[in-house]
């Protein structure tokens, strides 16, 4: 079975039906959709897919974090069979199906958020869920500004471009929306000076005070918005005693606290949702977005929160007509089923402490490997010229990249520099197809540095 195969390439990359579909990509599609992958997907299982030329691959992207439960589960793929089979949609707003209620109370019982009553709404995409959070959040509170920070990705519309921090994703697109303002994220990694781990947070707290000096009063300020992890960043976590300030300071100047759980959420911490450290720490989120994982790859986001910041919205400002769509619904409801069941954040812990003993190891090996972090499976490597300078080291990566590909392994690069290697393989990923893939990647960082 597909879902149970190791990295096999039997063709040239790409192969010469791979090549004549891309070439048709070229000719149809826009080149800003760029794919830098020679490989045309034919089918997938699990945590591998086989390409249309018989590659088979071994995938730690994920559809950057849409398959933690793999590529065809046997079970979402009878609950959409037989969903399609009695409607594909029904808009809320004109008829009122139960798929969407059911998700809903799922949703209001898991999410980690500040509230005894919870309500949850639907939208299609990581960046809609960012952008009703912050509307809720504006709604609920009155207020029109928002912090967000550096490192932050938070989707491609025109007000998620302005919050997200690289500017490669928003290039020519201006003017943005006002009342965005950025402060520093807590990168330890990469903090000024010699600073100990607390001496670091309360300096990037500090940062983050002079926001409500420098650029919005903080009774202008609706939401703080923060990923637990960041992605696109770099694969950053929020260190625990900085989130706890930030919802003290939350609490303090009657701020909504986000958390963007587009990428963490859906067991890829540890957790069903990262924040759910948050509040074990006493620091609950008071909105919680999520998309990418939620329903295996059917097209759905959810924006949860407490019933009396939900019930404050103005009617009309949120919702839309594929919210909430039945198919996507039934999907979601049977990954959340398979993922308690089987104990998916547990399968990521137990992946985790196997790659981060494996990363750790190589780190004392390779001069190239400056930091090994994450949270569970949303881990990542940062490379860089040596270990004093810290530079980012952009080049290897690539070749890293490269390589791996050619031997049926795909990473994919993240961070501001592009200098961070993610790990976001589906967490049905079997213990020989980690080994296998971890093999690889060791191969492609040594021939990579000679």
């Amino acid at each position: 079975m597909l879902r149970n195969a190791l990295p096999k390439i039997v063709t040239a990359l790409p192969g010469p039906k791979a090549k004549a579909i891309i070439d048709r990509r070229e000719n149809a599609m826009p080149g800003a959709i760029k794919c830098g992958y020679p490989c045309v997907i034919e089918r997938g299982e699990g945590a591998m897919f086989e390409d249309v030329d018989g590659n088979i691959f071994l995938d730690w992207i994920g559809g950057v974090g849409v398959l933690n439960i793999g590529y065809s589960h046997p079970q979402l793929i009878d609950a959409v069979k037989a969903q399609s089979e009695k409607y594909f949609h029904a808009m809320m707003n004109i008829t009122t199906h139960e798929g969407y209620i059911a998700l809903a109370e799922k949703m209001n019982e898991i999410a980690p958020v500040k509230g005894d009553k919870k309500k949850t709404m639907f939208a299609n995409s990581g960046a809609e869920a960012d952008e009703n959070a912050v509307k809720i959040a504006k709604s609920y509170t009155g207020r029109p500004n928002i912090i967000v920070f550096t490192g932050a990705f938070h989707g491609r519309t025109m007000m998620t471009m302005a919050m997200t921090a690289k500017k490669a994703y928003a290039v020519g697109m201006g003017p943005f929306p006002d009342g965005i303002y950025r402060a520093e994220f807590p990168y330890l990694y990469r903090a000024p000076g010699d600073l100990t781990e607390a001496e670091a947070i309360d300096y990037y707290v500090e940062k983050l005070q002079q926001i409500f000096v420098e650029a919005s009063p903080a009774e202008y300020v609706a939401a703080i918005v923060v990923e637990p992890i960041q992605g696109e960043g770099g694969f950053v976590p929020a260190p625990i005693e900085w989130v706890k300030a930030v919802r003290k300071i939350c609490d303090e100047k009657g701020i909504l606290f986000v958390a963007d759980e587009v990428q963490t959420g859906f067991a890829r911490s540890g957790r069903m949702f990262a924040s759910e450290y948050w509040k074990e720490a006493g620091a609950a989120p008071d909105i919680l977005s999520t998309a990418k994982s939620i329903a295996g790859g059917m097209p759905i986001s959810a924006i949860t929160a407490s019933a009396e910041i939900m019930d404050k919205v103005t009617g009309g400002v949120i919702g839309g007509t594929y919210c909430g769509n039945a198919v996507a619904c039934a999907a979601a409801l049977q990954v959340l089923d398979v993922m308690q069941k089987e104990d998916y954040p547990g399968k990521a812990l137990k992946i985790s402490e196997k790659i981060m003993k494996t990363w750790n190891g190589w780190k004392d090996k390779y001069e190239v490997i400056g930091d090994v972090r994450g949270v569970g499976c949303m881990a990542g490597i940062e490379f860089v010229t040596d270990k004093k300078s810290k530079n980012p080291n952009q080049k290897v990566v690539n070749d890293i990249v490269n390589y791996a590909t050619q031997k049926g392994l795909l990473l994919e690069s993240a961070g501001t520099y592009g200098n961070v290697i993610r790990f976001l393989a589906p967490l049905c990923i079997t213990d020989e197809q980690l080994d296998a893939g971890l093999a690889i990647y060791e191969e492609a960082i040594k021939a990579s540095i000679k």
